[in-house]
């Protein structure tokens, strides 16, 4: 009866022990989700990712590599931009071409690189609201016949390769035309027609006058053909179907225009007052 008594009391003892360390494992394992979830009631909204925003870094002055950084308007207003939604962010240098296949497969976030928003482009990406007004311009050599787009009719024309000034060119001289030299970078395409390789490139308007005002014993001359280009706007490209990002970036983008923030960015590199109430009404 004795060492019965004793076997009860050590199986007792065991199960106590048992017991306890279950209970600790438990207070061990809530205090875990306390310290990850918060505190009862409380929902904690989950990190957001660090975003990887891609641009062509050869297409001053909204990107441009100097010293190893890339700078120029776009990459201020972006950096604005992700900020203001929230968001930390990493500037990479992908190419123009590169930049469309990566965003589409995901490896990068957000495209920024006076990216003109197209109704086909539209197929295959998500846009946020208008950021800028563009339109194209010419640019020749001094002492070119070459007034107004028309006159590029039977010319050679340098452009970079799928941006609209290589549309444009297609659109005067045919698809297939050899006649149209195409180049990666805008820069490149212009130092081509300084070596007489085309007579004239199309390119976007701001990118050329800064080219003219940066240049001046480049004996080039650059030309306006409103009645030819039609205005066109520029955009942050997200992937598509991504609404939540692109909407982010919608919502951030529409306050730093209403704060002051986007008209400094502006005047920083074009020296100009924007015209936002413009770019507004395109949304």
């Amino acid at each position: 009866m004795k060492r019965k008594s004793m076997k009860s009391l050590l199986l007792f003892m065991a199960l106590a022990f048992v017991l306890i360390i279950s209970a600790c494992g438990q207070s061990k394992n809530t205090q875990q989700e306390s310290a990850t979830n918060g505190t009862a009631g409380e929902q904690q909204e989950p990190a957001k990712k660090k975003l990887l925003v891609g641009t062509d870094a050869a297409y001053p002055p909204f990107e441009n590599i100097e010293g190893g950084n890339i700078v120029g308007f776009d990459i201020d207003l972006v950096s604005a931009v992700l900020e203001e939604a929230g968001y930390e962010f990493e500037v990479q240098h992908t190419g123009w071409e590169p930049l469309f296949q990566n965003l589409q497969n995901g490896s990068v976030d957000i495209g920024i690189s006076a990216i003109t928003i197209t109704e086909d482009r539209k197929k295959t990406y998500d846009f946020s609201v208008p950021y800028f007004e563009a339109s194209q311009m010419i640019l020749v050599p001094e002492g070119s016949s070459v007034k107004t787009y028309q006159d590029l009719k039977d010319k050679v024309i340098g452009v970079q390769n799928g941006t609209t000034g290589d549309i444009k060119a297609q659109e005067l001289l045919g698809e297939k035309s050899t006649d149209i030299k195409k180049y990666e970078t805008t820069p490149l395409a212009i130092m081509a027609m300084t070596k007489k390789e085309s007579e004239g490139v199309i390119a976007d308007n701001a990118v050329v006058k800064y080219y003219v005002a940066n240049n001046p014993d480049a004996k080039v001359v650059a030309i306006e053909d409103s009645n030819s280009f039609e205005s066109e706007f520029y955009g942050l490209m997200v992937q598509k179907g991504n609404d939540q990002l692109r909407e982010a970036v919608n919502a951030a983008l529409n306050t730093v225009m209403d704060n002051g923030k986007y008209a400094e960015i502006y005047k920083k590199w074009f020296g100009d007052e924007p015209d936002i109430e413009k770019l507004k009404a395109q949304q």
